[in-house]
């Protein structure tokens, strides 16, 4: 039997993982907050183990889909594939930050519409650092590249963002329909994006670069992850345009490089492994939990009945509705839980393909405006440690309030 204040204790858990996740007290790791949030929850009566087991489980596509990724990218990062095509991208430049800063926008684009938006946190990250490092360039303006294509193309395909999949569950839309629906509001948001971050950065890219570094030649291991990186991606669309589980392929093609790469160097994997930030499972499923016992509090009801009202006088009104409220609160609880809740929302309530439409663009580019916005920015700030660099809260959201809101205003315009 649930506590009587479950409600109470379920705010309060929300609230701690909330504050945990934006600012990190006592520099404790987020997915601890998260978790120890989570589990407070059947430890305090709030929810049943069998509600918790149930939330935790529903994530099994996601945390293969992140697992599968997330070695494929450890995998490229050691063997120096990104690095490569950093200090490729530096001599392409031509002494132009301008230029590199379209370099970097493209490539950025690329790999999140191929490999989600998550591997461009990962992999993307380090080795535009690497490039700005051997160009003696301020890396910031190039980093945040990195951080805001991430969720500004994570909607041109279904594999383009994890959260895709949690909003639309089983009943993902084939390729053609996919790319019939958003394909116009995802140049929209693209293009947004790129002047604004242009405009934003204007001063730093106009500084000249350092002379172009030495060519190197890619190594076999680099080669062998390269073709990982181009296997996984034609498996993942060929997957997607089949409606098959993206998470088991991602999974499994990004075992098979690593298994490649092993056999072929005669070196054990468990290194890689050790280097991956498993810390990002245990917060999905954290979050997971978290979203669950929300919706026991009847909140996520209301909002499918209202929105259902609401489309069924004005579609036009309900969509732009749904992706600001979606957009915004991805922000103040991270965009996987927000994703989840807008699948539940959609399965409550008989709502337009434009209305879950505008839902998933506010839950895939909303996350801009803030650090907690979406896993890829958090993976990215980690990667951002990692090289020694730091960007705040405040930081990015002084650059996201001039970001976001057009590009947000430009999909929905032509969704």
């Amino acid at each position: 039997m649930l506590a009587p204040y479950s409600p109470f204790i379920i705010w309060a858990a929300v609230a701690v993982a909330t504050v945990g996740l934006l600012f990190r007290p006592f520099r404790i790791p987020e997915y601890v907050w998260a978790l120890g949030a989570a589990a407070l929850l059947p430890l305090l009566g709030a929810v049943s183990l069998g509600t918790t087991w149930h939330a935790v489980a529903e994530g099994r596509d996601v945390y293969l889909f992140l697992i599968g990724m997330m070695v494929l990218a450890e995998l490229a990062r050691r063997e120096g594939l990104f690095d490569w095509l950093a200090l490729y991208a530096v001599r392409h430049a031509g002494g132009s930050g301008r230029r590199l800063f379209d370099l970097v926008f493209l490539v950025g684009t690329v790999v999140t519409v191929f490999l989600s938006n998550d591997a461009t946190a990962v992999v993307l990250t380090p080795a535009v650092y690497a490039a700005c490092k051997a160009a003696r360039a301020n890396p910031l303006p190039y980093l945040f590249v990195c951080a805001f294509i991430a969720n500004a193309a994570s909607f041109v395909l279904p594999i383009s963002n994890p959260a895709n999949l949690v909003v639309y569950g089983n009943h993902m839309p084939s390729l053609l329909q996919w790319l019939a629906q958003f394909a116009l509001p995802s140049l929209a948001a693209i293009g947004a994006t790129y002047l604004v971050l242009r405009w934003v950065h204007r001063r730093e890219i106009a500084q000249p670069l350092a002379a172009a570094p030495e060519h190197r030649p890619l190594t076999e291991g680099g080669r062998l992850s390269a073709l990982g990186v181009l296997f996984t991606g034609t498996v993942l669309l060929v997957t997607s345009a089949m409606n098959g589980p993206l998470g088991l392929a991602t999974f499994c093609a990004g075992a098979l490089s690593v298994a490649v790469v092993a056999i072929r160097q005669r070196h054990s994997p468990l290194p890689l492994l050790r280097h991956v930030s498993w810390g990002v499972l245990p917060l999905v499923a954290g979050l997971f939990v978290l979203v669950e016992a929300v919706s026991q509090t009847g909140v996520i009801q209301t909002a499918a009945s209202n929105l259902q009202a609401l489309a069924q006088t004005s579609p036009h009104q309900a969509g732009w509705l749904a992706g600001a409220s979606a957009a915004l609160l991805s922000n103040v609880a991270n965009n996987l839980p927000v994703g989840l809740a807008a699948g539940s929302l959609g399965q409550m309530a008989e709502l337009p393909a434009q209305t879950r439409a505008a839902l998933l663009i506010g839950v895939d580019l909303g996350p801009n405006l803030s650090v907690t916005g979406s896993l890829a920015t958090m993976l990215w700030l980690v990667a951002l440690r990692r090289e020694g660099e730091h960007v705040s809260a405040l930081d990015f959201l002084r650059v996201g309030a001039l970001v976001m809101p057009p590009a947000l205003i430009g999909a929905l315009l032509l969704l």
